[in-house]
């Protein structure tokens, strides 16, 4: 994924329509938007930068599971098996990212209202497990069917864009070969596969 940082507005669509498409219990958030303001009153702006899991292309959650709950798919996408997780949150101590979210048991109950679930918690609630970890996986279900990630598709500045990084004809490679780029944290090694466009 390539976000262009030049377009990105802040307005926390990626934000809800991640939080929709994958009814996500309270708290749990896998796309995130943080802010900050720069500069001095008259030239004071505000800059956005949409962080989720990188899927990077050495992802070190990967290989501390005990399990093998944690994996890549030969696409890239880092995903997690819920029925093999254990909750022991290596994984989540592993990511530089932060990246990996724990279930807390009882929350599926609960919901948002801190009693009765919705019809939609139900529904929603039921892909996860109490006490596993879980995180973005790229929306795996919509892309296996040829869709965009919901982030993607819902961004109205069309700020984030999809595809396959290893093809140099796809809109991601071709945009990182015309504009100046960066990922987060390089330093720990992880190749992350989210690319940010410089604004």
């Amino acid at each position: 994924m390539v976000i262009d940082l030049k377009v990105c507005v802040g307005c926390h669509a990626c934000t809800a329509a991640c939080k929709a498409t994958n009814g996500t219990p309270p708290d749990i958030y896998f796309a995130r938007v943080h802010e900050r303001e720069v500069g001095v009153y008259p030239n004071a702006r505000r800059e956005f930068l949409p962080v989720l899991c990188n899927h990077c292309e050495d992802p070190p959650c990967v290989p501390v599971c005990p399990t093998g709950a944690s994996y890549k798919r030969e696409d890239g996408i880092v995903a997690v098996k819920s029925d093999l997780c254990i909750g022991c949150r290596s994984c989540a101590t592993s990511c530089p990212y932060e990246h990996r979210h724990y279930v807390k048991p009882g929350i599926l109950e609960t919901g948002y209202f801190n009693g009765e679930l919705s019809i939609y918690e139900k529904a929603k609630y039921s892909r996860w497990d109490s006490g596993t970890v879980i995180k973005c996986d790229f929306c795996m279900d919509r892309v296996d069917q040829g869709l965009q990630p919901a982030c993607v598709e819902t961004c109205p500045a069309e700020a984030r864009i999809f595809g396959d990084l290893a093809d140099p004809e796809s809109a991601p490679s071709k945009l990182l070969s015309e504009r100046e780029s960066f990922t987060l944290l390089p330093d720990a090694g992880t190749k992350p596969s989210v690319h940010y466009l410089k604004a």
